[in-house]
């Protein structure tokens, strides 16, 4: 693996890799899952052993404390692992099986069979807010080589000397473990991320980031002469719902709440609560307003600094907006939490300019009068990761405003919180358009696999020359589903 300085990758740097990655890619694809699989623990093992060395590292760049990124390294690794034991399971291949059938209902039908196969090299732009889980050994780039793709990491330029030690720890590890050269490498520099996507020999590419970095890419990887798929995770606001009934039941238990999850590692979570609505009759408002909130942290570096305190002044700016509490300091550095407050009907007569995301500490408080106005100003929402209800089972709001968020994001929560994203099986981290440019996949659990696959169908052909999956005998031991019924 080519690991670089924090420099900017030349195009000749970058044409070795590229050429490097399509060469590995070719080989990784035909590895055994079980020998995948044992790379990617050999990469967590290599990575926990390290953690005394990665973690100073990560605290210098960053700014995040050593306990938030010794758990991040640990679910880096928790998912390596999780990973590699789905490849050892096999029913990701989704292997079909049609034998010839003369008596089919629509007419003869062919020996048919099917099963997802590897895109290829795969480009993932490493995100600035996780270090570790989002970054060069995060979730696209774990689950691109445990689908059997080569990976060209574009390093973040927030922590580009715990990238190269991450990149030279996992190169290391892979290559312990009989992986190919070239199977991960690391370009600097936003012209290097750029070139990497536009190239031929790339078929797919991530992203964690901006609406604006994000769709920039997106425009990039559509505008090819051969468009690929490009998985980004670009905003969101992940607005809160708080039901007359939930106010009355537990107001108190849900301020305590909400501002622990819009505050947790200062604001700067893609699933941060940006908007809480509230009955305006209810004592939440005073509450919140009274409610202690965390000290002034300092946020990743100084360009999300002064992306945050540019969002928060034009917020502050607006005629329906007025602040809540204390104001001290929200606009230093470090920024004191903040917190604003305006109505449902105002976002209902500006969406636009106040559903927006703020990255940071600070949340909008929105009072309704009705919970009328809560079905209403879930209609207007564009795509959002999370929504939440803090409801009760008893509310006859809720069935319709379940169904309304169902629509608008691609995780709905009752009575939790969005900041915790568990890396699982279920999980879906992902959600309509600006949330994602692809909303039919996710990011994080077992399923973000199948956004490195493509399914490829075989007709006719003789066993010997068929993909193990599909052979009758199943050599491999994967669950098929044959002529329609799953057999594992």
């Amino acid at each position: 693996m080519t690991v670089l300085p924090n420099t900017s990758t030349t195009a000749s740097e970058l044409e070795g890799m590229l050429a490097a990655a399509e060469t590995a890619a070719t080989d990784w694809a035909q590895r055994p899952a079980a020998g995948r699989a044992d790379a990617l623990v050999a990469v967590a093992e290599a990575l926990d052993a390290a953690a005394d060395q990665l973690v100073p590292v990560a605290q210098e760049e960053t700014n995040l404390p050593p306990a938030r990124l010794n758990g991040e390294l640990k679910r880096t690794t928790f998912q390596l692992r999780l990973f590699a034991e789905m490849l050892l399971d096999g029913g990701y291949l989704d292997a079909r099986i049609d034998h010839g059938d003369p008596a089919w209902p629509m007419g003869a039908r062919p020996d048919i069979r099917r099963v997802l196969e590897p895109l290829g090299p795969v480009v993932v732009f490493a995100a600035s807010n996780f270090p570790f889980a989002f970054s060069v050994m995060g979730g696209d780039t774990c689950s691109a080589l445990a689908a059997g793709c080569s990976v060209v990491v574009k390093v973040h330029s927030g922590h580009p000397r715990l990238s190269a030690a991450v990149g030279r720890i996992a190169g290391e590890a892979l290559r312990g473990a009989g992986a190919p050269d070239g199977l991960l490498a690391l370009v600097y520099g936003t012209q290097a991320g750029r070139d990497a996507l536009l190239d031929p020999r790339i078929k797919a590419g991530a992203f964690t980031g901006s609406i604006s970095g994000g769709r920039a890419l997106f425009d990039l990887a559509n505008s090819r002469p051969e468009p690929i798929p490009f998985y980004g995770e670009l905003g969101s606001v992940n607005p809160v719902f708080v039901t007359e009934a939930a106010a009355a039941a537990r107001g108190s238990e849900i301020v305590s709440e909400f501002v622990g999850s819009y505050t947790l590692g200062a604001g700067q979570f893609c699933t941060k609560p940006g908007i809480l609505l509230v009955p305006e009759a209810s004592s939440m408002v005073q509450e919140l307003s009274a409610t202690d909130r965390p000290a002034p942290a300092k946020l990743l570096n100084e360009r999300i600094q002064s992306g945050y305190t540019s969002s928060l002044e034009g917020l502050l700016k607006h005629d329906a907006v007025d602040s809540l509490g204390g104001t001290e300091d929200i606009l230093a550095f470090p920024p004191a939490p903040a917190l604003n407050i305006t109505t449902a009907s105002a976002l209902l007569a500006d969406p636009e300019g106040l559903i927006t995301e703020c990255f940071g500490p600070s949340a909008l408080v929105a009072t309704y009068q009705s919970e009328e106005e809560l079905l209403a100003v879930a209609r207007v929402l564009d795509g959002q990761l999370t929504a939440t209800i803090q409801g009760e089972d008893t509310d006859a709001v809720a069935p319709e405003l379940v169904r309304v968020l169902a629509g608008k994001a691609g995780r709905v929560l009752w009575n939790q919180w969005p900041t915790g994203v568990s890396v699982t099986y279920a999980q879906q981290h992902g959600g309509p358009y600006p949330a994602t440019t692809a909303p039919t996949s996710t990011s994080v659990g077992t399923a973000s696999i199948s956004r490195f696959l493509r399914p490829v169908a075989y007709q006719g052909l003789p066993a010997h020359l068929l993909p193990g999956a599909l052979r009758d005998e199943n050599p491999l031991g994967v669950p098929q589903r044959v002529n329609g019924a799953l057999s594992i």
